[in-house]
Parts: C-alpha cells; sequence; structure tokens
C-alpha cells in the first residue's frame, strides 16, 4: 500500500468535504447571529425562534445548492476510483 497516495486521497477527501459544508455553515451562523441580535433588541426569548430560521435556510440551502454539491460529490467519487489503484499498490 502507497501511504503517499493515501494520504493524498484524505487531504483531497476532506478538502471537498469543507468546500462543500462551508456555504451551509456560514448561512446557519449568519442566521443564528441575526436571530441572537433581534431576540437580543426585542427581548423575545423563545426557543422556536432560533430553532426554526435555522431549519428554514438550511432546508433552502441545501434545496438551492444540491446541484453543486451532487456536482462536487460526483467528481470526487470519480476521482476516487480513478486512483484507488495507486493506494492498493
Amino acid at each position: 500500500m502507497n501511504s503517499d497516495a493515501a494520504y493524498e486521497l484524505i487531504k483531497i477527501c476532506l478538502t471537498e468535504a469543507f468546500i462543500v459544508a462551508a456555504p451551509i455553515i456560514g448561512l446557519c451562523l449568519v442566521v443564528g447571529v441575526t436571530v441572537s441580535l433581534f431576540q437580543t433588541i426585542t427581548t423575545i426569548q423563545e426557543q422556536t425562534l432560533t430553532f426554526v430560521p435555522k431549519v428554514f435556510a438550511v432546508g433552502g440551502a441545501l434545496w438551492l445548492l444540491s446541484p453543486w454539491i451532487l456536482q462536487k460529490m460526483g467528481n470526487l467519487t470519480i476521482l476516487f476510483f480513478q486512483r484507488i489503484g495507486d493506494v492498493a499498490r
């Protein structure tokens, strides 16, 4: 087993996972800060007010970004199967 090829595949997989997850996590962060700021200004401390907007924002982001995510994951799968022979040697 070629450890350099395995390390490179792991690095590529982790990088692609970060690239795919970053927009969704960033959106969740922005929605969370906005809702928190709204709660601080209005002194409304309702738990559903923090949860529901995040669920809708992440659901909408997944719906809008799903073609891009599937393309990135498809390319990663093709690359993985192309390079699997280098790791197996």
